[in-house]
């Protein structure tokens, strides 16, 4: 059997370098390349042709969730596993909703990230346990009440984050495109936000994506 490919996308050297040296020991799994930022991660992929890309949720051009789905174009096969220092961080479920299959923690032991990585090759969705629940029920309440935003100025913000037009949107939460419109205008009001991105940015420092 051959040994799973594996991509490393994340802007610190000794991250990557610290992966392939804790993959190297195990004969089925290798890892086939790397790249610095998301731009890159999408450009690179198609040519590594990755079973599965270890993806960090902090990068310095592009929104973790806006990468899970750019992967999940540009290599429909790749399993993608977002990879953090921030147990609590609520990009965690912003990324799993844009269809990343599981979430480790950067501290993770060696023989904890490769049996992880090995569930995921398997089909398994898997979280590190010490993460803190985000997204579902009350976790992101407290950031949610310091913005100021609605639980649906949040919901149209993160898909927004997806890289979802306002079409797309509409479509996928069932309100109207002019409605749609409205509610980013308001979140970028109370983000104190010009645009979208600026937007985006602001809510992600916040924690809220």
């Amino acid at each position: 059997m051959a040994a799973a490919r594996v991509m490393v996308v994340d802007d610190h050297p000794v991250v990557r370098d610290g992966v392939a040296l804790l993959l190297r020991g195990d004969p089925t799994l290798v890892v086939v390349g790397a790249a610095e930022s998301g731009r890159a991660a999408l450009e690179r992929a198609p040519l590594l042709r990755p079973d599965l890309v270890l993806l960090d949720l902090r990068l310095p051009d592009m929104l973790a969730p806006e990468v899970v789905v750019g992967l999940r174009e540009a290599v429909p096969a790749a399993r993608v596993v977002v990879f953090t220092a921030h147990g609590d961080h609520h990009g965690v479920q912003a990324a799993l909703d844009a269809g990343a299959h599981g979430a480790l923690l950067k501290d993770a032991a060696a023989i904890d990230l490769v049996a992880a990585l090995r569930r995921v090759l398997r089909g398994e969705r898997v979280s590190d346990p010490r993460m803190v629940p985000a997204g579902g029920g009350d976790g992101n309440q407290a950031a949610l009440a310091r913005s100021g935003l609605t639980r649906r100025e949040y919901e149209v913000l993160r898909l927004a984050a997806q890289g979802r037009t306002n079409p797309e949107i509409a479509e996928s939460t069932g309100l109207a495109r002019n409605t749609v419109k409205t509610y980013l205008q308001s979140a970028l009001h109370k983000l104190g936000a010009r645009n979208r991105v600026e937007a985006i940015g602001k809510a992600s420092e916040a924690g809220l994506l």
